[in-house]
């Protein structure tokens, strides 16, 4: 069931993605009409600011977790061949 709905979801990327992006769009057009009655940190006057600071960590952590996996994770195909054939 999951795999049909991810070859499905693949076929229709880009309507997905239109999607997706429209939603983003309603939900800070919906924090316009949030009412602001006590303010606690500077980035809740801001309408959107949650939302932004949301993808924008989101991204930091998927750029940094690629970066240290390929420095640190990631190891040649021949790694343990050249190794001398421990176990």
């Amino acid at each position: 069931m999951i795999k049909r709905l991810i070859a499905r979801l693949r076929r229709h990327y880009h309507g997905v993605r239109v999607a997706f992006c429209c939603l983003l769009g309603l939900l800070i057009l919906a924090d316009l009409l949030v009412p602001r009655h006590h303010v606690y940190f500077i980035g809740d006057e801001i309408p959107g600011f949650w939302g932004l600071f949301g993808l924008l960590a989101c991204m930091l952590i998927i750029v940094v977790s690629k970066w240290l996996g390929h420095v640190w994770l990631f190891r040649p195909e021949d790694y343990y061949e050249r190794r001398g054939g421990k176990k």
